[in-house]
């Protein structure tokens, strides 16, 4: 095994890993009903695993390119379309755990109580805390948007490069055709060739023959 191959098998290793951290990251998050600090903690981990697979991705994918290997940059657009998908399906976890935390909160919000002070003070405290996590999400939605545009554009750049490898490898089959159907005119020709200097030298030699024996007979002739 090369050097190469090596490498790109303990990348697809580290995916897939890294991919199924997400995965179960994912499924922490559509359980989390709170509170709002487990899920910006999750959310974290989910971002770590997410750089972590766009980084081997582009490992992946430049060694794809320098072999120009079209099985290998097929693989790499699999892979990125696999985590757009991820990530997508990220961005609608937070969504759903931030949906279920907000209605817990009214919920605790609405709940009666002799105590109007304590009940300020909660109705203050959610509103703040709503605020923060309107805050935070929208730039956590965000950053994931750009990271899934980030990934489709590579993605398209990739099948690009597929395209254009693919079309490289037609035209070297074309010219491969024409150049085997030039070796093999070649080829006809030299054979045809062969065979009239085979003619020739047989022509030539019954000539110096008839020559020769027009020369004794001559002789004979003039002596006799």
């Amino acid at each position: 095994m090369d050097s190469s191959q090596y490498i790109l098998n303990m990348i697809r290793q580290d995916i897939t890993a890294n991919n199924l951290q997400l995965k179960a990251i994912i499924q922490d998050i559509n359980a989390c009903a709170g509170p709002l600090a487990e899920l910006h903690a999750l959310n974290s981990a989910g971002r770590s695993k997410i750089s972590a697979l766009r980084k081997y991705l582009d490992k992946f994918g430049d060694i794809a390119k320098e072999n120009k290997n079209p099985e290998l940059l097929k693989e790499v657009v699999l892979l990125r379309e696999q985590l757009a998908s991820a990530m997508d399906a990220f961005k609608k976890a937070n969504l759903k755990s931030m949906l279920t935390i907000e209605k817990g909160a009214k919920e605790e919000l609405l709940k009666p109580t002799n105590d109007e002070a304590v009940l300020r003070q909660r109705q203050k405290r959610n509103k703040e805390s709503m605020v923060k996590m309107s805050s935070n999400v929208t730039d956590q939605l965000l950053s994931i948007s750009r990271q899934l545009a980030e990934t489709t554009q590579r993605s398209a750049a990739t099948l690009e490069t597929l395209v254009s490898s693919s079309d490289s490898v037609t035209g070297t089959q074309e010219e491969l055709k024409v150049t085997s159907g030039a070796i093999s005119q070649s080829g006809k020709l030299l054979a045809k060739y062969g065979r009239r200097e085979f003619t020739d030298k047989i022509l030539m030699l019954f000539a110096f023959a008839f020559f020769v024996a027009c020369a004794v007979y001559i002789v004979q002739k003039r002596l006799f």
